[in-house]
């Protein structure tokens, strides 16, 4: 190899146009799923710990979504926001097919098909106490019986037209439960996106005030969601994921979770999406609004270390934001 003077690196930096021909990660709109929240009524609801993100009633989350079709993003991801008397232990107002995610998806497909709808499979935002499940006696979140709920929330968002189910509970064995259904009731080409390497995290608390489930919640969800200190469990569940049917996985939180998605990448060589939290995006916006970094430029640089690191795509609040940059 050839060494300085003869090899100069800097030589390719030299030029904005050939920093752009050299570069080895390109970031797109293309790359981006914008998630959304769905809420009742008519007028938007701003989130004080997500600023710059809002709660929309489900006209609204049509007209987000011809803004992401105008922009190039593919794909919206739908939360909602359940009014709190239909909340209960068991949630079963995620099986209501005239709920609030039922309601968006068919507006949005009816509207803009061209984009893909991606729904969340868990039951945190239906219940009065705040987890993923459902709880038994002693107050653990019981698996089995909350897997056969989710089938159910599954075949409600896939017969309403999602386009992709994703699982976000971290229940074992979901996720071939829900395939087996879907191939059953004839959703042959609904997609399934693991929330594969979820883990328990401090970076959730803005979208808990999204979806109002913060104040809910009784006490923690460190027995599904992963622990922060373990690398190859995350390889297991991904492992076991892909065996029972999943298309594409996920890891969740994003940035401080780079060396997961790289783990899983190289091991298996599938579509892998990264989920930039809630509280990554707060903490962007935040860093901006005191001056400790140009907002944009974090933002595409954040994104950008996602797909560097082997991501096919990212769940970003800052969706819309980086797409304008991006194509500007």
């Amino acid at each position: 190899m050839s060494s300085y003077p003869a090899l100069r690196l800097r030589r390719t930096r030299a030029n904005a146009w050939s920093r752009r021909l050299h570069a080895e990660t390109v970031l797109t709109p293309a790359d981006l799923i914008w998630p959304l929240f769905v809420t009742a009524g008519e007028t938007e609801e701003p989130i004080a710990s997500l600023p710059g993100v809002s709660r929309w009633s489900v006209a609204g989350i049509v007209d987000r979504a011809k803004e992401a079709r105008d922009l190039g993003i593919p794909c919206v991801a739908l939360f909602p926001n359940t009014p709190t008397a239909l909340k209960t232990d068991d949630g079963r107002e995620a099986l209501n097919p005239d709920n609030l995610m039922c309601s968006a998806i068919r507006a949005l497909k009816d509207a803009v098909p061209e984009v893909g709808v991606l729904t969340d499979v868990a039951l945190d935002p239906y219940t009065t106490h705040g987890h993923d499940g459902l709880l038994d006696a002693a107050g653990y979140v019981g698996n089995d019986p909350t897997a056969e709920l989710l089938v159910a929330q599954a075949l409600n968002q896939a017969a309403a037209g999602a386009d992709i189910v994703a699982p976000s509970d971290m229940m074992d064995g979901r996720v071939g439960l829900i395939r087996a259904a879907l191939e059953g009731a004839g959703h042959h080409n609904v997609q399934i996106m693991s929330y594969a390497a979820k883990y328990a995290s401090a970076f959730y608390g803005p979208f808990r005030d999204a979806v109002g489930s913060r104040g809910l919640l009784k006490g923690d969800k460190k027995t599904y969601q992963m622990d922060y200190s373990n690398t190859d469990e995350a390889l297991r569940e991904v492992a076991l994921d892909l065996a029972e049917g999943a298309d594409s996985v996920m890891v969740k939180p994003g940035m401080p979770y780079l060396d997961i998605i790289v783990r899983v990448k190289d091991r298996f060589q599938v579509p892998v999406f990264a989920y930039q939290v809630s509280g990554e995006y707060a903490m962007i916006e935040a860093a901006a609004r005191v001056g400790a970094g140009d907002r944009d430029a974090m933002v595409i640089e954040c994104l950008t270390a996602f797909k560097r690191a082997g991501c096919t795509g990212v769940l970003s609040y800052h969706a819309a934001v980086a797409a304008r940059l991006l194509i500007r």
